[in-house]
């Protein structure tokens, strides 16, 4: 069988062409002509101009890894319309996957714009936006947005797809179902991925990125698929400016330089902003849960807090229960009244009394000297006792205005009905992503600004410095429970009582002024 292979220029040409003919889609750049930057026209002229000796595109998968922001969206977009409508394949199927329908239809959206600024397609493509879909008349072919429902997708004779963020993907089963078979009837089908770098190395994601690197670095041959992998090494220096421009190969023209060096300046004192930076803005494979506190910082505001000075105030409770075995935290978080003032910490812990020598031997932590201090608080028995601690907030609720208490749903239904009881506004508070990352952000910024006094709690302290976050791929953070070591709960009761005070100032809500902080 003859393998080999020639660059034909005249079908590199064809490809670059139509492209160009596009126009932008967004911000300043919208209505101008989409000129291809070197790196990109490099790929399209690779993947449409490589040929075998039968006339077939030599490759039929392509792998680009790339930072945000780089045009990877238009790319994508320009490719899924040329399979589409400049391929010459008859009823071509063109299909755009990510993990979600919402994050498909980002380059979906792209190529629709696109098509609506060129009179040549836009009279030959028929769009059905309903239903995220564009076909072109004259093959009779389609670009279809697809959902992860991969079950469904069987059966697909596909000509071409777009899958982007591949890193995002929740598990594989959307990605074999899209590569393993659906293109066999085809002559030249191209699977193109294209994405950021992820942080789970047990992921689909990480497996084509090590095939790519491997074919990069001459470990492995595979003739029919394409690497681009722009980003820096594990152990470069991810604060040299020389680096920035080696990842990020459309700085200072889809990208101002400035707007690095602003997310940097944020990422340099924050370890899980760190985290974010290099993985979606230098395209490092980083660990997917980081230390999160720098005890230094925390440690600057433990500004002295006066609880006969706090009484009669406006407060917001954090509950944490845990297991009946372990700690349970509750915090109060009291506003500043003036502008200029700190957001002032009262935080409560109690384990239960018969295990406290146990607990000290097995986890080398000194439970029997907060004790003896005043900072940690047992309950009668062997496990916690909950009415004590009822009655306690009771107390407390005598003591200062607290006008809400957040909970974990999961853990506290049976004492937060008793609270309620006792005439408290409770609020669940779920967990996850959606409800943890804004707080939890809020909780370092204002750490960073010394706006938090927080009396020097040792055990809080101690919870602060164990607590790891876990990062999703839209960069939201939230603790991990399971990768922290030893307790957290007092740091999640704080980032739970903190939201609420931060959405109930008297004055606007800090969320409502300024936005829910992105770093």
């Amino acid at each position: 069988m003859n393998t080999k292979t020639h660059y034909d220029k005249s079908r590199a040409d064809r490809a670059v062409d139509f492209i160009q003919m596009l126009k932008h889609t967004k911000g300043v750049w919208h209505g101008k002509p989409f000129i291809l930057l070197p790196w990109q026209e490099k790929i399209v002229r690779d993947l449409f101009g490589t040929v075998k000796a039968n006339g077939y595109r030599q490759y039929n998968y392509a792998y680009v890894e790339i930072p945000k922001k780089q045009g990877k969206s238009e790319l994508a977009a320009a490719i899924a319309l040329y399979l589409m409508a400049g391929d010459g394949e008859w009823g071509a199927e063109v299909y755009g996957c990510a993990a979600d329908r919402q994050q498909a239809s980002i380059v979906f959206d792209v190529a629709a714009d696109m098509v609506e600024q060129c009179p040549a397609l836009k009279k030959r493509i028929k769009p059905v936006l309903s239903q995220k879909r564009l076909v072109y008349t004259p093959l009779n072919s389609f670009y279809q947005v697809l959902s992860a429902e991969s079950y469904t997708k069987h059966g697909l004779n596909v000509h071409g797809v777009v899958f982007d963020e591949l890193h995002a993907q929740p598990n594989r089963a959307l990605y074999d179902v899209m590569l393993h078979g659906s293109g066999d009837a085809r002559k030249q089908p191209l699977f193109f991925q294209i994405t950021t770098a992820g942080t789970d190395r047990n992921s689909i994601c990480w497996e084509v990125h090590q095939k790519a690197e491997d074919i990069i670095e001459g470990r492995k041959i595979d003739p029919t698929f394409y690497p681009v992998i722009y980003g820096i090494g594990e152990n470069e220096d991810w604060s040299k400016e020389e680096n920035w421009y080696k990842a990020n190969p459309s700085l200072d023209v889809t990208v101002d330089v400035e707007k690095l060096r602003a997310a940097f300046m944020s990422a340099k004192d924050n370890p899980a902003e760190e985290n974010l930076f290099r993985q979606l803005r230098l395209n490092q494979w980083v660990k997917q849960s980081v230390r999160w506190m720098p005890m230094d910082t925390w440690d600057k505001c433990a500004f002295p807090v006066d609880e006969n000075a706090l009484l009669g105030r406006e407060c917001f409770g954090g509950l944490d229960l845990s297991s009946s075995t372990d700690i349970t935290a509750f915090v109060l978080v009291f506003p500043p009244l003036m502008e200029d003032d700190k957001y002032e910490i009262l935080p409560y812990f109690w384990i239960p009394e018969d295990t406290i020598k146990q607990r000290v031997a097995r986890d080398h932590v000194p439970y029997d000297v907060w004790e003896a201090k005043g900072s940690i608080m047992t309950t009668e028995g062997n496990v916690i006792h909950y009415g004590f601690i009822e009655n306690f907030i009771d107390g407390l609720g005598k003591k200062y205005h607290i006008k809400e208490i957040a909970y974990d749903r999961w853990g506290a239904v049976q004492m937060s009905q008793n609270l309620e009881g006792l005439g408290f506004t409770i609020v669940p508070f779920g967990q996850g992503f959606k409800d943890m990352s804004p707080p939890t952000k809020e909780l370092m910024k204002l750490t960073l600004e010394k706006k938090i006094a927080h009396g020097g709690n040792e055990p809080l302290r101690w919870m602060m410095d164990n607590i790891f976050v876990r990062t999703d791929p839209a960069g939201n953070i939230k603790p991990d429970k399971e990768k922290s070591t030893e307790r957290i709960d007092g740091a999640v009761a704080t980032i739970m009582a903190l939201d609420r005070a931060l959405r109930n100032r008297e004055t606007e809500s800090v969320y409502n002024i300024r936005g829910i902080l992105i770093l």
